[in-house]
């Protein structure tokens, strides 16, 4: 086990009252000599956000920060560098993050499930992202196998031992901080699967569905996968229909952004058939531009303005070929577009824009 982390916060603590303190003939020399190494990175492909990183930590300084807040931004920004190092290899492969509880048995119907779920999954070519735990999450990594496996720990004071599906693996990354480690399991995702469990489950699972509800995280499958027979997802999506949409708290369409099911099988084709057609998305300025294997044709995009014109501001659905703002992406720059003036709120439509256009491939 890792080593607790209760120490760590107690020491941050009892820095909030000890800000950081520079002189102003050190702050001047400090400036001057990063004035000097911001100049260089910007001059190599990618320095000018890194000289912003720069430029961002000098001004703690400058703020007088305490000692507390900058060993947390410090931390947290090694954690995030390290996660994308270990990730960047493997960013061409599909990937879903699979949530459950760590106290699931190996001899309950969840477990089983799960393990039969990671080996569909890896099947299909994907690649299983869990919390590296017990339960839900060796089950879902025993079932993919150690090679398309993910393990995103975190240090605890207590309960979480890493599991022997990813225990010593390169593609293992410890935590200290949840926020770090949730926002990994978004950034490198394209589908996420729930299984039952406890407060940590229905936390990532709630944030992913906010930020998906918002437009923060790229729009993706979520699956909630219950036992035959299971009534957890079920009690929950009452829940849901009686208390947050009952009581007008979220829209209608945000029910179709997830899909409960019984079927192992047909979580899978879930996740699998969303990138059917759809290949994913991006903003560039007001317009929403979905990149895609196969264009629409004259007869589905009258369609597409038929069913979808309430999520406009203005103008047309219109295909077009990539876009100047995305001359970066040139992995990509082959593929049709449908770009329009996505009102940027309706996510649980366009989830629906999304599905009609996989019934196209």
């Amino acid at each position: 086990m890792a080593d607790p982390i209760q120490p760590d916060i107690e020491a941050t603590q009892e820095t909030y009252d000890r800000p950081s303190q520079a002189s102003q003939q050190q702050m001047a020399d400090i400036n001057a000599q990063a004035d000097k190494l911001i100049e260089l990175l910007e001059k190599v492909s990618e320095g000018d956000q890194v000289a912003d990183i720069v430029t961002n930590g000098i001004k703690l300084l400058r703020d007088s920060t305490g000692r507390g807040d900058m060993k947390l931004i410090s931390k947290a920004v090694s954690e995030l560098r390290y996660a994308l190092k270990i990730f960047e290899p493997y960013r061409d492969t599909h990937k879903i993050s699979v949530f459950g509880s760590a106290r699931t048995h190996p001899d309950e119907p969840d477990y089983k499930a799960a393990v039969e779920f990671g080996r569909k999954m890896a099947d299909k070519g994907w690649m299983v992202t869990t919390g590296a735990g017990g339960g839900i999450m060796a089950a879902a990594l025993g079932g993919a196998g150690r090679d398309p496996s993910f393990g995103l720990a975190i240090r605890l004071p207590f309960e979480q031992q890493t599991n022997e599906h990813i225990e010593g693996d390169k593609k293992l990354v410890n935590f200290k901080y949840f926020f770090t480690r949730k926002l990994m399991f978004v950034r490198t995702s394209q589908a996420l699967a729930a299984f039952p469990g406890g407060f940590g489950t229905m936390d990532e699972l709630f944030e992913v569905l906010t930020l998906i509800q918002t437009g923060k995280a790229p729009i993706m499958p979520i699956v909630m996968v219950d036992k035959k027979g299971g009534k957890f997802w079920t009690r929950w999506q009452e829940y849901v229909e009686e208390q947050l949409l009952g009581r007008k708290l979220i829209s209608a369409t945000d029910r179709n952004l997830y899909m409960i099911t019984e079927d192992v099988d047909a979580a899978v084709d879930e996740v699998v058939k969303f990138y059917r057609n759809y290949h994913s998305m991006r903003y560039v300025k007001n317009q929403a531009v979905i990149r895609l294997k196969v264009a629409p044709n004259a007869q589905a995009l009258s369609e597409i303005e038929k069913r979808f014109a309430d999520i406009k501001v203005s103008g047309t659905f219109t295909v077009s070929s990539a876009l100047k703002a995305e001359a970066d992406e040139t992995a990509i720059a082959h593929l049709p577009r449908l770009v329009f003036d996505f009102n940027r709120k309706d996510l649980g439509r366009l989830r629906e824009l999304i599905d009609f256009l996989n019934t196209l491939q």
